[in-house]
């Protein structure tokens, strides 16, 4: 029983200071869990951040590829759990888009190992091992592994519904644009449709990654398809849905 204890005493201490150590940003914390599941986490003492985008690579120099960029960039502690990496060993790291057009990127990081599943599985007495760590993201709003880009509530959004990556309703109800990060300069453009298939309008030769459309040049609730091209060649055909609010 006092091992128990001793064990309960060891992993709550540790558990509290790898938090109270988390990196700020810049700089993240990147630990892998097992079974190719990779945390990233981070916390936030910027006061003008606009943007923060997680990016992925086989290589710690090019190639990099944004996976998620987070609902509120705001938040004093944020994270995000990647369960699609192929491997444990590839590269990860932040953009960090600040006010006035401003932006830096963190360093590159690999994984490591955490060392709390170490402390979990102590013996304890005669008792089996304590069952791996388990790490819960409750505490790290809308930014889980199911997560989507799309906090706002659909009413007649159908079940199994997963928004785009690269154009989706933002929570303020605008239309909300994130393009690939590519390291080749590409051009993109986007047309819209309404539920009926009717062209609406297009955007053609576009220069910034991320920007909004204003919900007012759709003209009406409900759903809009839109079809993303890439150099000429369609990428995406996809739709969102806008909230009757105007």
């Amino acid at each position: 029983m006092k091992k128990l204890i001793l064990l309960l005493l060891l992993f709550s201490t540790f558990t509290f200071c790898k938090i109270s150590a988390q990196d700020t940003l810049p700089k993240f914390s990147l630990n892998s869990v097992g079974n190719s599941r990779i945390i990233v986490s981070w916390t936030n003492t910027l006061p003008d951040v606009k943007q923060i985008s997680i990016q992925r690579s086989f290589d710690s120099l090019s190639g990099f590829k944004t996976i998620l960029t987070v609902l509120d960039p705001t938040l004093p502690q944020n994270g995000f759990a990647d369960m699609t990496a192929t491997n444990e060993h590839m590269f990860y790291r932040l953009y960090i888009q600040q006010d006035k057009g401003m932006y830096q990127f963190s360093n590159t990081k690999k994984p490591i190992k955490d060392t709390i599943k170490v402390i979990a599985q102590l013996p304890a007495d005669s008792a089996k091992p304590a069952n791996p760590f388990v790490v819960n993201l409750s505490g790290f709003p809308g930014t889980d592994s199911v997560a989507t880009p799309n906090p706002v509530t659909v009413r007649n959004k159908p079940t199994g519904f997963i928004p785009s990556l690269h154009v989706y309703t933002y929570r303020d109800g605008n239309v909300n644009i994130n393009l690939p990060d590519d390291e080749k300069p590409k051009k993109y453009s986007i047309k819209f449709f309404d539920e009926e298939g009717e062209f609406l309008f297009e955007l053609k030769d576009i220069k910034e990654k991320n920007f909004k459309i204003d919900k007012a040049n759709f003209f009406h609730a409900g759903w809009f398809t839109f079809e993303l091209s890439e150099d000429g060649k369609l990428i995406e055909k996809h739709k969102f849905y806008l909230e009757k609010d105007f």
